[in-house]
């Protein structure tokens, strides 16, 4: 008897749902490490990691953390979708892999390792502010 598992099935993208802090990025890191100040911070009902939503304004996000944990394909599918193939190779932190895009909005980084994700969109145009948000979400969440 043969057994075929399932193609995985890609989450929906995170909404940002309610109020609140994110539980793996300080909100200071975040205006630091992205040179914006952050009024408020709404997050996705996803678990076990919520994807946190820093806003610029009462209505415009300056930055996304997107966080997967489960199944290996999901992860890899996601970072696809958010840096396609011809993106730029993303190999930070040590051990993840993934890429980032640029352009007219800002920057896309992503990178996943094993069965977790983690994307990051940033309004600025710099991608070592999208890479140091990942790496400090990373060592936060111990991924």
């Amino acid at each position: 008897m043969t057994t075929t598992s399932a193609a995985p099935t890609m989450p929906a993208a995170p909404q940002p749902v309610k109020d609140g802090t994110c539980p793996y990025l300080p909100t200071t890191f975040v205006a630091e490490a992205n040179g914006q100040r952050v009024p408020k911070v709404k997050l996705s009902t996803d678990a076990p990691h919520p994807a946190c939503f820093f806003y610029a304004s009462a209505t415009e996000i300056q930055l996304t953390v997107r966080v997967y944990a489960g199944d290996e394909r999901v992860a890899k599918m996601i970072v696809n979708e958010a840096a396609p193939d011809g993106s730029q190779p993303a190999t930070s932190p040590t051990g993840w892999t993934g890429g980032y895009v640029s352009n007219n909005n800002g920057v896309v980084y992503a990178v996943a390792k094993s069965d977790a994700a983690v994307v990051v969109t940033t309004n600025q145009k710099q991608s070592i502010k999208a890479r140091r948000i990942a790496e400090e979400a990373i060592k936060n969440l111990g991924l």
